[in-house]
């Protein structure tokens, strides 16, 4: 992944979107730390086509039936009071 200071990417911003739809996706830095990524649509629509509904991911989790629950024989030990 290509990296473009913030100056750099301002100037030069035709470009940065040219790069980030041909060459795939482009991370911006300011002050040497990465702060950003510039995705082309393609790759935001995918990225976005991936994401899992919330609802549907709690509702597909284990039911509560299907838990096989055992408790152990052991009674603990003996406490004098």
């Amino acid at each position: 992944m290509a990296e473009w200071q913030v100056q750099e990417a301002k100037a030069r911003f035709s470009e940065l979107v040219e790069r980030a739809r041909t060459e795939g996706p482009q991370t911006i830095t300011r002050h040497g730390r990465k702060r950003a990524v510039l995705l082309s649509i393609e790759d935001y629509r995918a990225l976005l086509s991936r994401q899992a509904d919330v609802r549907v991911l709690l509702l597909g989790g284990p039911k509560v039936g299907d838990f096989g629950i055992q408790r152990g024989s052991d009674t603990g030990r003996k406490i004098v009071l």
